[in-house]
């Protein structure tokens, strides 16, 4: 569990609860069903409009990358490829064959078996860059699932407000009426606002680092493989992969 995301999600809720008591207001004053359904719902319904189901459902699972995030250690990847390396060259190719199995990562696994059947490196790279490639693109479709309501939702607060000030004019007649009327409008505005600010968009820009990350462990596995398949010495390999840890 990453216990600095889960402290800013609750934070986040705390900041919104205390900024309106200490603003003089009430807490009930932050709900309001009509705001809720114009900006919850409407934001995903414009996410209905504009992604397909199966891009919606990956960025609901990945949802859980925030506070459960993948461990990267790439201290330790090159720490393997090394041994994977040494390996080769007193067994050979072959003696890789035991560590596919021990490999829970498929992508790991798939590329030890294109080296253990004895691919070229240029093909080893082109299976696992296109391997690479879709999954990052696959991955940051749905990252930005979540950029996208950050952006649709403060324009459905701002909506919710003015439907909420069309209310309020019909009764301009009750004056008792019109300051719970003109704070309930912007009600609307601040789920918006904080919606995008708080969670959307803060929660969209952690999950593309993550891809990142992800991204390159696996550029690095890549070029410890084709390395490998190449022949090249250990130590050759090792020091050509801690460029990527600067």
């Amino acid at each position: 569990m990453d216990i600095i995301s889960i402290a800013g999600t609750i934070l986040a809720f705390l900041v919104l609860i205390f900024g309106t008591i200490l603003k003089g207001s009430t807490l009930d004053a932050l709900w309001n069903p009509a705001a809720f359904v114009i900006v919850f719902l409407g934001t995903f319904a414009a996410l209905l409009v504009q992604n397909h189901g199966k891009v919606l459902k990956h960025a609901w699972r990945m949802l859980r990358l925030i506070y459960q995030p993948p461990r990267h250690h790439p201290d330790d990847l090159v720490s393997r490829i090394v041994d994977w390396s040494e390996i080769s060259r007193r067994q050979g190719l072959l003696g890789l064959e035991p560590q596919i199995e021990r490999e829970e990562d498929p992508f790991v696994s798939k590329g030890l078996q294109l080296l253990v059947d004895g691919g070229e490196p240029d093909a080893i790279r082109g299976a696992l860059e296109v391997d690479l490639e879709t999954r990052e693109a696959v991955d940051m479709a749905g990252a930005k699932v979540f950029e996208t309501a950050g952006i649709y939702s403060p324009t459905l607060g701002i909506i919710g407000a003015v439907m909420g000030l069309m209310a309020v004019m019909q009764n301009l007649t009750d004056p008792s009426q019109l300051g719970h009327g003109i704070a309930a409008a912007f009600v609307a505005t601040i789920y918006g606002v904080a919606l995008a600010n708080l969670f959307m968009l803060p929660m969209a820009a952690r999950l593309k680092t993550l891809v990142g990350r992800q991204t390159r462990m696996r550029e690095i596995l890549i070029e410890g493989l084709v390395a490998i398949a190449q022949g090249d010495n250990p130590r050759q390999i090792e020091a050509r992969l801690q460029g990527y840890l600067s």
